[in-house]
């Protein structure tokens, strides 16, 4: 079975957990020796035959991801709830997961289930950002029923032994149904471990306080480049304000990362040496997500779509960060490679999306579905319902025929994993064939729209034309078994440590 990045990661937690304590010469230890089992299992062994250079840029994800947990636990300001739920939570229950409701699944139905949920509760945000693809506003009403969204979480722990969940927006920390709220969310489910995507703004000295005492979220929070660039999106003044929210986190000991949108306006400066020099060493950011714009929601345009020539720098830059950094930088296009491509719609180890009506789609940014979450319940149905439906079997099928789980010479090109973004005019007829429905007016122009897909079509040919070379000779070139210079020097390196 493919070796994946929660395999690995729990190989390698393993390693680590014994030895996390608030000594940092025993746990610094323990790291080196939890880099060399992942190298040794993701490298050396490499069962399934992947391409070597894959291989590469997935042990390289790992290792920068212990390293930034690390980095987390080794803060003399860490909350002591936060420390407990990093332990317990994030690596106990989602890294060294494997639990019986996991087995269960898996000896059921073949496979293995998915890993978390993607799910905004609240379409609301006190922000009007320039091509949301939420296209959310203050005026927005739509929201899910705290009910129905605890037993969303409860179920998948129950069906599919999940304990780590995503929660965008909007903005979440708006939500509220009931009386109660986002917090209300992370206290009732203690045993999981949130992401929480957020515009900052809303993250005053209480949230932050009440966020140390739960110890079991990390904000990601959004920004565009500088403050230039950021208010330039989200409004003047909010770049001020995320500094705020940095500085309470700090305070109250909360880890938390940035999350950026790639846009053709601000591609270059994105991960220039200052910005990264001024988000993870100035402002403390453990980690970086990297969403490449894309074309759906309020006023969506291809225009402020990365450039194929964009896309190839980002993925350059991408590959030193990477490799020479130590840094948790992640893109969900260009690290393709990392994953074994796309993990959406339900793959196994990945995830599916639910948004504010209850629809549930592949990932937020394929915006078209064929179920509802709150209809499955009052049909008696559950997350499995929506999981083993056609469409979503569908999807996995292509990210199977397409290389996930098979050998080298079968693998396709994993630096465009995207069926919605890479490969749209195959998402186009899957939404057609099964009748997907749009999840609002944009999504429903844009299917209608000949030259949006006319313009997606071609966007995928330019990004194919640029990253085919790049991964037949660097990813397929080396598939045989051989080691590569990478490998070397990743050797020469793990090797100097050790000494």
């Amino acid at each position: 079975m493919l070796p994946t990045m929660e395999t690995l990661l729990t190989q390698s937690a393993h390693t680590m957990l014994g030895a996390v304590t608030k000594n940092d010469t025993i746990r610094g230890a323990a790291l080196k020796v939890a880099e060399r089992r992942v190298h040794d299992q993701v490298l050396k062994k490499n069962p399934d035959k992947r391409p070597l250079k894959a291989q590469e840029d997935r042990f390289f994800a790992i290792r920068n991801l212990l390293y930034a947990i690390n980095r987390a636990l080794s803060c003399k300001t860490l909350s002591p709830q936060v420390r407990k739920k990093v332990l317990d939570g994030l690596v106990g229950h989602v890294m060294l997961g494997d639990n019986e409701a996991r087995r269960a699944f898996t000896e059921k139905y073949g496979q293995r289930p998915p890993a978390f949920i993607a799910l905004s509760p609240e379409q609301k945000c006190n922000l009007k950002c320039v091509g949301c693809y939420a296209a959310s506003s203050p005026k927005t009403t739509a929201h899910l029923d705290y009910e129905v969204v605890d037993r969303i979480l409860t179920e998948k722990r129950e069906l599919w032994g999940s304990y780590f969940t995503v929660i965008t927006g909007g903005e979440s920390l708006l939500w509220r149904s009931n009386g109660k709220g986002i917090l209300d969310l992370f206290k009732d489910h203690s045993d999981n471990y949130f992401l929480m995507y957020t515009n900052g703004t809303l993250i005053n000295e209480k949230v932050a306080e009440t966020m140390a005492e739960l110890g079991n979220v990390t904000p990601a929070i959004s920004v565009e480049g500088f403050e230039a660039e950021t208010d330039k999106r989200r409004g003047k003044g909010v770049h001020k304000r995320i500094l705020k929210a940095f500085e309470n986190l700090r305070r109250v000991g909360v880890p938390f990362g940035i999350s950026v949108t790639a846009t053709r306006e601000n591609a270059e400066i994105l991960l220039s040496d200052e910005m990264v020099d001024y988000y993870f060493h100035e402002q403390g950011a453990s980690y970086c997500w990297i969403f490449q714009y894309m074309p759906i929601g309020r006023s969506y345009t291809l225009d402020l779509m990365v450039t194929p020539e964009q896309r190839l720098e980002l993925w350059h830059r991408e590959q030193v960060l990477l490799r020479e950094k130590g840094l948790f930088i992640a893109d969900f296009w260009n690290s393709g490679p990392c994953s074994s491509g796309c993990i959406s719609g339900g793959r196994p180890g990945g995830y599916l999306y639910i948004n504010w009506h209850g629809t549930v789609s592949p990932c937020a940014f394929f915006p078209y579905s064929v179920h509802n979450i709150v209809e499955v319940y009052k049909q008696g149905g559950d997350l499995n319902t929506i999981l083993f439906s056609p469409f979503f079997e569908s999807i996995r099928k292509w990210q199977r025929g397409y290389g996930y789980g098979k050998p080298c010479p079968h693998v396709g090109n994993q630096i465009i994993p995207c069926p919605m973004r890479d490969h749209h005019r195959l998402a186009h007829g899957i939404v057609q064939k099964f009748g997907a429905r749009p999840v609002d007016e944009e999504a429903r122009q844009a299917l209608e729209d000949p030259d949006y897909f006319r313009g997606m079509c071609q966007y995928d040919r330019g990004v194919e034309r640029l990253t085919n070379p790049i991964w037949e000779s660097e990813y397929l070139g080396n598939g045989k078994g051989e080691i590569g210079e990478a490998e070397k020097e990743t050797e020469a390196k793990l090797a100097e440590v050790s000494a």
